[in-house]
């Protein structure tokens, strides 16, 4: 995809920041991220570098209401990991105009890992009426849609790498 370093926005729940911090690795692969890919560039051409890792951020953000989805007893935030890896372990993203999604074929390390952010306590109802929503939200009913908006109402707050083990219930 691209040379040099990637920033890459990993979507997870707290059991996975539990994982990451006990095998010091995000895994297993393959794994889907968000990033700023040529196909986003081209479909948001009039937004800066800001605005579109704030787009790729923001589908991490909603990919991990799936997750939490398919974990009724993961707590209810969202949580996304910031990665940044070199541009050759991204696989190639469909190309489909406006995409964010990577592919990751090996797990990534803990060293790898540039953030984490973490959804307050604040959110928790929000995010919880999300995630029972969140299917019929990407499938584009506006109802669903309007309550995964309450959700993106409230921000990620961010943590140092140093305060994993907090995070992870350590």
């Amino acid at each position: 995809m691209a040379t040099g370093h990637v920033r890459v926005y990993l979507p997870a729940t707290l059991p996975v920041l539990a994982d990451l911090r006990r095998n010091n690795e995000f895994g297993p692969a393959p794994l889907t991220g968000h990033a700023v890919t040529p196909s986003l560039r081209e479909w948001y051409a009039e937004g800066d570098e800001e605005e579109l890792e704030y787009v790729a951020f923001t589908r991490a953000a909603q990919a991990a209401l799936l997750l939490l989805r398919a974990d009724p007893d993961a707590p209810r935030r969202r949580v996304v990991v910031s990665v940044d890896l070199p541009g050759d372990a991204l696989g190639p993203a469909s190309g489909e105009l406006g995409d964010s999604e990577v592919t990751l074929a090996a797990p990534v390390p803990l060293a790898a890992v540039a953030a984490l952010h973490v959804d307050g306590a604040d959110a928790e109802s929000a995010v919880s009426a999300a995630v029972d929503v969140a299917v019929e939200a990407a499938a584009g009913d506006p109802d669903a849609q309007f309550t995964v908006d309450g959700a993106e109402d409230h921000e990620l707050e961010w943590y140092d790498v140093s305060e994993l083990g907090q995070l992870a219930g350590a």
